[in-house]
């Protein structure tokens, strides 16, 4: 079954942010555009009283942590975003997308 990652970060990480490591990638969420990873099952980023979440479901989560370890992880550090404060694995149970 697929993995699911749900990285969490303070109230120091926001949207600019968000939309800054999106544009370092080529990315538009909102548009549905971009080289997207292969493996990559869905993305939603948004904010939360205590900061920023990014969740993501893959199709495995050797596909996630080679991006994390490539792309992402180059961009993040481009754009100055600090790491999460709360990293969690999901053995995802069930997806359906429409």
């Amino acid at each position: 079954m697929a993995y699911g990652i749900v990285f969490e970060f303070t109230d120091e990480v926001d949207k600019l942010h968000y939309d800054a490591v999106n544009a370092q990638l080529a990315l538009d969420p909102g548009q549905r555009t971009g080289d997207w990873p292969a493996g990559l099952l869905s993305h939603a980023g948004g904010t939360t009283p205590t900061g920023f979440v990014v969740f993501e479901v893959w199709e495995s989560k050797a596909q996630s942590e080679a991006w994390l370890a490539g792309r992402l992880g180059a961009a993040l550090a481009a754009v100055g975003v600090p790491a999460p404060t709360r990293l969690t694995d999901v053995d995802i149970a069930g997806f359906y997308t429409p």
